[in-house]
């Protein structure tokens, strides 16, 4: 479990800080973080499922100000661990990252305030000073201390969590493990549940119930059904552009124009 743990947070460290460290690349997304994850664990196919199903549960999570909802990536890397493992379900492992997320974005708060306290007052006297080779080091360096921390967190949650939720789950009786399961494939409607609340208009009905006849009606793939509304976005992206060329066509008229008309 140490060397499963330590290959984990590896994977952890490299997605969410890889992530700020070139211009917010969004490597922290759960699908990026399961493919890591899942290629360091030596189970890609695993890894891949399990983080596209996070992603769905957290799409519509949004972070307001400094108020942080959840930690997508701690929960994608979470909930591979635990796929992986030979008892425990891809869906009982979704049901579980969900904690994991929102306490490890208290988590990551709490380090966040702590560590920026510290280093705000050294920062200011570096800008006052116009030391920006100082500046500059002093920027990778947090970086690196900020994200070896929140990995050292995921490594030690991992190494000691793992166990005991592994001996937990096997003394779980099978009717509660079926309700985990249940509750797990359930979490990513939800998720998309809010994305399209935020998301939803007039307009766009008739889009989802294109695809709600599609897929129960037609039973067409997902693939498919991904690649039809490719096409429909790139047609209808067209249109918009034709649109909007004929429209200023229409209403470039010069000033010549408008003296001909007057004394028309």
């Amino acid at each position: 479990m140490v060397l499963r743990a330590f290959l984990a947070a590896l994977a952890y460290f490299i997605c969410y800080g890889g992530n700020w460290l070139f211009a917010q690349s969004m490597t922290e997304r759960p699908i990026v973080v399961g493919f890591i994850t899942g290629l360091f664990l030596g189970d890609i196919k695993t890894g891949i499922i399990v983080g596209a199903a996070v992603e769905a549960i957290f799409m519509g999570s949004v972070n307001i100000g400094g108020n942080i909802s959840a930690e997508p990536a701690a929960a994608a890397t979470f909930a591979v661990v635990m796929a992986t493992m030979e008892n425990i379900s891809a869906d009982a492992a979704l049901a579980l990252s969900v904690p994991v997320g929102v306490f490890s974005a208290f988590l990551f708060m709490i380090i966040n305030n702590v560590l920026y306290n510290f280093t705000a007052p050294i920062i200011d006297r570096l800008a006052e000073k116009g030391n920006d080779k100082g500046l500059i080091t002093m920027n990778f360096t947090m970086w690196f201390i900020r994200f070896f921390i929140v990995a050292l967190c995921m490594f030690a949650g991992l190494l000691a969590g793992g166990a005991a939720i592994e001996a937990t789950i096997n003394s779980i009786p099978a009717v509660v493990l079926t309700g985990l399961n249940t509750a797990g494939k359930f979490l990513p409607a939800v998720g998309l549940s809010i994305l399209m609340k935020m998301l939803w208009n007039k307009q766009l009905a008739i889009y989802f119930f294109l695809g709600f006849i599609m897929v129960v009606y037609l039973g067409l793939p997902q693939v498919a059904i991904a690649a039809l509304a490719i096409i429909l976005v790139i047609s209808v992206a067209l249109r918009d552009m034709e649109l909007h060329k004929l429209q200023e066509t229409r209403t470039a008229v010069t000033p010549v124009d408008r003296e001909e008309d007057f004394f028309a």
